[in-house]
């Protein structure tokens, strides 16, 4: 395959392997492409067949310990040809040394477990309306939450301890991003929680969501919800939920939410030390 070329891709090009991701049926937000690739610039590949983009990974390091896999994309017409496996090798090859996670979608797990990746547990994307959910959360107001647009060393803090890295560079992109909606729980003047709302190509997701207990998690998600428009009221909402936390799924059987869509946590090195109790909601699958 010497006409295949493998490089890291300029923005518009990442906005191509976010479309990719809507067609396969992923619901990207609208602005994942600008808040995903300050990151890390160089680990958004491309594989180019005589000049034309058919393959996509992303390999996002956040510090010289950890990075995450996703965007692996092989337009449909150049499947089974190799071309998702050299691209991969490449995407291994840019965190060498790292413990990499991801989030596999059921068909490629096996080919995962192949490369050395195990088995974690499993993420779980519920769907339900604003109209449905807010009917049964407590949608008043609540002078512990606050807007949040910006990141500050409290909330790296808070932040460091339900995600297996720093990630200051994508805190900054994702919470300030045009149309996220982001709110901020705070008690006694500390964090116990946060959680933003970003528009997909269908409805809204929400993530992270993160709270120190179930009633922080719904004040947070009643005051995202809040935020839509009303004319937005009965389209869905997703929230991924990790399986371990069995009060996050006690939460979305409470809302009445649909099961939609699952994916398996897998590392490559080891399942980080991260306390999944109070992660109701996943950021993303894309970077974590």
């Amino acid at each position: 395959m010497s006409d295949y070329v493998i490089r890291p891709l300029t923005a518009d090009e990442v906005e191509h392997a976010v479309d990719w991701a809507g067609r396969e049926g992923w619901n990207p937000g609208v602005h994942d492409a600008a808040c995903f690739r300050p990151t890390d610039p160089d680990g958004f590949l491309g594989g180019f067949l005589d000049g034309e983009m058919i393959a996509s990974v992303s390999a996002v390091n956040y510090d010289d310990a950890f990075s995450f896999l996703g965007f692996y994309i092989v337009k449909p017409e150049f499947r089974h040809h190799g071309h998702g496996l050299e691209i991969a090798g490449h995407a291994l090859a840019h965190c060498t040394g790292r413990n990499m996670g991801l989030d596999g979608v059921v068909e490629q797990q096996d080919n995962y477990r192949k490369s050395g990746f195990t088995f974690a547990y499993n993420n779980y994307r519920f769907a339900g309306t604003k109209t449905r959910m807010l009917a049964k959360l407590d949608a008043g107001p609540s002078d512990q939450i606050t807007d949040l647009t910006r990141t500050s060393d409290e909330l790296k803090t808070y932040d460091r301890n339900l995600f297996p890295a720093p990630r200051d560079v994508f805190l900054e992109s994702w919470l300030s991003a045009d149309s996220h909606v982001s709110k901020l729980y705070t008690e006694n003047g500390r964090i116990r929680g946060y959680a933003t709302l970003r528009p997909c190509l269908m409805g809204y997701k929400v993530g992270p969501l993160f709270a120190d207990t179930p009633d922080i998690a719904r004040a947070l998600l009643a005051a995202l919800l809040t935020a839509i428009p009303e004319d937005h009221n009965e389209h869905e909402i997703f929230v991924d939920m990790p399986q371990p936390n069995a009060s996050a799924f006690a939460l979305a059987d409470e809302l009445g939410l649909d099961k939609v869509f699952e994916t398996a946590r897998m590392y490559s090195d080891h399942e980080p030390d991260i306390d999944l109790s109070r992660i109701f909601g996943v950021t993303t699958f894309e970077l974590g």
